[in-house]
């Protein structure tokens, strides 16, 4: 496939992505801060590094919103991921092995899932970030019954 997928994660992604971006970016900038309190670090440096934590936290789950796209046809599911690099991915249903529905405790706030679509490929699972929960839940009912429909033994 040469296109994009069709399917969007849900708008709630941008929340969770900016929560999970200011969490490791006030982890990140406590850290710089003490070293620069201890009187190690100058001063500049932190706040460049407060300058470009303040821009990840507003450009990053922005932009990864509009690249991130999912499709799951009758024979293949197909992600597109990434902010800074782009990753598509296809798995054809003869080969997926497990379908998982995972809901952290951050997605949980935001009534988001994910999927893992776990094949034999060596280079890992393909992973839907961001779902609607109750679509995550019906796209995980719809792929494994897919994926048991069609002969294989999913090596």
């Amino acid at each position: 496939m040469l296109r994009e997928p069709a399917e969007r994660v849900s708008p709630r992604a941008r929340w969770m992505w900016t929560l999970g971006a200011v969490i490791r970016s006030l982890v990140l900038g406590g850290l710089v801060g003490a070293w620069v309190v201890a009187g190690d670090g100058p001063v500049a440096v932190l706040i460049v590094v407060l300058v470009v934590l303040v821009g990840y936290v507003i450009v990053m789950p922005q932009w990864r919103f509009r690249v991130h796209r999912w499709e799951a046809t009758q024979t293949a599911v197909y992600t597109q991921t990434g902010w800074w690099a782009r990753e598509q991915r296809i798995a054809p249903m003869s080969r997926i092995q497990t379908v998982d529905y995972v809901e952290g405790p951050v997605a949980r706030l935001f009534g988001l899932a994910s999927v893992t679509v776990t094949t034999a490929s060596a280079a890992g699972a393909l992973a839907i970030e961001g779902l609607d929960k109750d679509r995550a839940r019906v796209l995980t009912d719809e792929l494994t019954t897919r994926a048991d429909s069609v002969a294989g033994d999913a090596t």
